[in-house]
C-alpha cells in the first residue's frame, strides 16, 4: 500500500542533452512553484538512453523513437525516478503498462527553423545543395519542395548539428524552433518554415510528463502544472499517429490547434523521397479531439490505401 506522504525528494528522469536538461529544469521550476514543494526537494536524474548511445545510424534502422524513452521508462517503472520528462515527439503512441502521460507543459513554437550560412530560405538554396537532417519527415518534406537537394544524415543534439553546419558538412539544416528557443539559441534560425508548406512532427514543441498510473501523489502535482489546450491538441495528434501506425520509417506530419473554440487538425503522410504525399484538413468539437485525429488518419488511409503507408 502506498504511503500518503510524498518522498522527501521528487526525482525527475531525463536524457542528458542540453535541451532535455532545459526541459527537465523547466518542469522542476514549475513544480517548485507549487505550495508545499521547494526546489531543493526536486532532483533531476540523468539517464543515458539507447538513442543517445547510437549515433552512427539513422533511428529508423535501430528501433525508432522508443530508443529515447525506454531506459527512462524502465527507471520509472522500477521506482528509481518519480516522473519522466520527454520531448513529446519522442514518445511512442503505445506506453508500457502502468505508465501514462499525465501532463504537457504549455506548447512552444511548433515550426521548423531553417539554418544556413548560404541562403535565407529553403527555396533559396543553390541547386543541388546539401541539407543535413536525421528526420525522415524533414527529409521528405524538404524533397517535396526541393527534389534537387542532396540530403545527408545529421545525428546528434542541437549543438552538435549546428557545429556540423559550421564545419561545412552541409549547407543547411532544419531544427525545431522550440528547441532553439528553450536553449536560448533562437537567433541562429535563418528563417522559419510555414506550417502550410512544412507540417511539424506530431507533438513538436510540447514537453510531456510521464508518471506511474497508480502514483496519484505525483500525478496530482504534475497535473497542476499541465496546460489543458496542449493536452487536447496532443490527444488528437497522437490518435492520428497511432491510427496510422506511424513509426520512424514513415514520414508523417500532424498538427492540432484550437481556433475559435474548435479543434483544427492538419495531417500529412509522404513517401520518403517526397515524390508522393497525401494531406488532410479536418475540424470539429474540442471534446472530440481523439475522434478527429483518428478520422483524419482514416481519411488518409481510405484515400491512399495501406499500400501507401507500407511504401512510405
Amino acid at each position: 500500500m502506498q504511503s500518503d506522504r510524498l518522498p522527501p525528494v521528487l526525482r525527475i528522469g531525463t536524457r542528458g542533452s542540453p535541451l532535455a536538461l532545459a526541459q527537465a529544469h523547466e518542469v522542476r521550476a514549475r513544480l517548485s512553484a507549487l505550495p508545499g514543494m521547494a526546489v531543493t526537494e526536486i532532483e533531476v536524474v540523468v539517464i543515458r538512453t539507447s538513442g543517445d548511445r547510437i549515433q552512427d545510424r539513422p533511428l529508423s534502422e535501430v528501433g525508432g523513437k522508443g530508443l529515447f524513452t525506454k531506459e527512462i521508462e524502465a527507471a520509472l517503472l522500477s521506482g528509481e525516478i518519480d516522473l519522466a520528462v520527454h520531448s513529446s515527439k519522442d514518445v511512442p503512441t503505445v506506453l508500457p503498462d502502468g505508465l501514462e502521460l499525465s501532463a504537457f507543459l504549455p506548447r512552444e513554437d511548433v515550426r521548423d527553423a531553417f539554418l544556413s550560412p548560404v541562403a535565407e530560405t529553403l527555396q533559396a538554396l543553390p541547386q543541388g545543395a546539401v541539407l543535413g537532417t536525421s528526420s525522415l519527415r524533414r527529409r521528405a518534406m524538404a524533397l517535396r519542395l526541393r527534389p534537387d537537394l542532396r540530403v545527408v544524415e545529421f545525428r546528434g543534439n542541437v549543438e552538435t548539428r549546428m557545429r556540423k553546419l559550421d564545419q561545412g558538412v552541409a549547407q543547411a539544416t532544419l531544427l525545431a524552433k522550440a528547441g532553439l528557443n528553450r536553449l536560448g539559441l533562437a537567433q541562429h534560425a535563418t528563417s522559419l518554415l510555414d506550417i502550410d508548406d512544412f507540417l511539424p512532427a506530431v507533438g513538436q514543441g510540447a514537453v510531456a510528463i510521464e508518471t506511474r498510473a497508480d502514483d496519484w501523489h505525483v500525478r496530482e502535482r504534475v497535473q497542476r502544472i499541465g496546460d489543458e489546450a496542449t493536452g487536447i491538441a496532443l490527444s488528437a495528434e497522437r490518435a492520428f499517429l497511432e491510427a496510422l501506425d506511424g513509426s520512424c520509417r514513415t514520414p508523417i506530419g500532424g498538427l492540432a490547434t484550437i481556433e475559435a473554440g474548435r479543434l483544427i487538425f492538419r495531417g500529412m503522410v509522404l513517401a520518403p523521397d517526397g515524390s508522393r504525399s497525401e494531406a488532410v484538413h479536418i475540424s470539429g468539437e474540442i471534446a472530440d479531439a481523439t475522434v478527429i485525429g483518428k478520422a483524419a488518419a482514416d481519411e488518409l488511409i481510405g484515400r491512399g490505401g495501406r499500400e501507401f503507408f507500407r511504401e512510405a
